[in-house]
């Protein structure tokens, strides 16, 4: 399957800058890149040629469009291009969000069309994060807290403009509003691609690489929740306040209580569970299952072929907006208890 990158990011934080240097490199000749206006990247001297009207051709070898009506048909109609040899084939897309975007409809776009799910599946999503002015973007825009929220990689553009303290700070802001998402830096040129690009959990050579990872920012997580007296209630009071904490489970889940608990969250609560990531245990298999969701979308459960270490409790990371743990515990733990109540019930029957 093809795999999307989603480059989002606040108005004026480079994505920009970050696509211009995608379209020049070789790297990327094989990739499709959909923005929102052509003018926007500055692509003049790298056109090739014009395969239609909204598509152009690179001498880099990127295929490059327009979002037409909506994201759908233009990933449908670059595809049908593609396959009948309109245009070169591609094995990567990347989608550049506008300023004031939500990333997470892209990614429900993506997951829940049965056309395009067939052939492409979500790789990661990129969140760009102006040094300059990214905690008062942060303090002041919901939307951008957002982004970097729901991100799973977060790069600080135009470093070298401020001092190393700035961007420790915003460093340590970012990371405590997304603990799962790794930050990279950039000064404009030079971006580590493969830090970017390179690993999602969807690639079967890089997953237990990618698992290990955020298994290491769980447990700095869940470090960071007991220094700090575990639960953060007064911030909930804010419907913008973003919570972050890890759930353990010692003894093997049932797996479709499980799965049925979380349909019942993300119905209710979808747009407050920005991000939902776990290593599972349960009781119908021998190894685990790795759960990945951003919103109202859950992403197919990926089975590992071994733990990938000595540790078979369940984690489960949630990255919420005004929705504490203790709700979310409780929840799970009643929904849990049931099915186990259930099962003994059946068992002695």
């Amino acid at each position: 399957m093809i795999p999307v990158n989603v480059v989002t990011g606040f108005l004026g934080s480079g994505k920009t800058t970050l696509l211009r240097e995608i379209l020049r490199s070789a790297e990327f000749s094989d990739t499709a890149v959909i923005v929102n206006e052509f003018g926007e990247v500055g692509l003049d001297h790298v056109l090739l040629e014009e395969v239609e009207e909204g598509v152009l051709l690179l001498e880099s070898g990127c295929i490059c469009c327009t979002i037409r009506s909506d994201l759908k048909e233009t990933i449908r109609n670059l595809h049908d291009k593609a396959a009948r040899g309109d245009m070169p084939k591609f094995s990567r897309v990347v989608i550049e969000t506008t300023g004031l975007a939500d990333p997470a409809p892209i990614v429900s776009t993506i997951a829940a069309d049965p056309i395009i799910r067939n052939h492409y599946r979500v790789a990661n999503v990129i969140c760009t994060v102006d040094a300059q002015n990214g905690r008062h973007t942060i303090e002041s825009q919901p939307e951008a807290k957002k982004q970097i929220s729901i991100a799973d990689r977060l790069l600080v553009t135009k470093a070298d403009l401020v001092d190393d303290e700035c961007i420790a700070e915003l460093k340590g802001t970012l990371h405590r509003l997304n603990p799962l998402a790794p930050i990279g830096t950039s000064c404009g040129t030079g971006f580590d691609a493969d830090f970017l690009f390179g690993e999602d959990i969807g690639d079967e050579k890089r997953r237990e690489a990618e698992v290990r990872r955020w298994l290491e920012s769980a447990q700095a997580l869940e470090r960071s929740e007991h220094s700090h007296g575990h639960h953060h209630e007064h911030d909930l009071h804010d419907d913008h306040a973003t919570n972050s904490f890890v759930l353990r489970y010692a003894h093997p889940i049932d797996w479709t209580a499980f799965g049925i608990w979380l349909t019942a969250l993300l119905h209710a609560h979808g747009e407050n569970i920005l991000r939902v990531k776990g290593i599972l245990n349960v009781a119908e298999s021998s190894t685990p299952v790795i759960l990945h969701g951003v919103q109202h979308v859950v992403h197919p459960p990926l089975h590992l072929e071994r733990w990938p270490d000595e540790d078979r409790t369940s984690r489960i990371v949630f990255i919420t907006r005004g929705i504490s743990e203790k709700k979310i515990r409780r929840s799970l733990d009643a929904f849990l208890g049931m099915a186990e109540r259930m099962r003994r019930e059946s068992a002695v029957a």
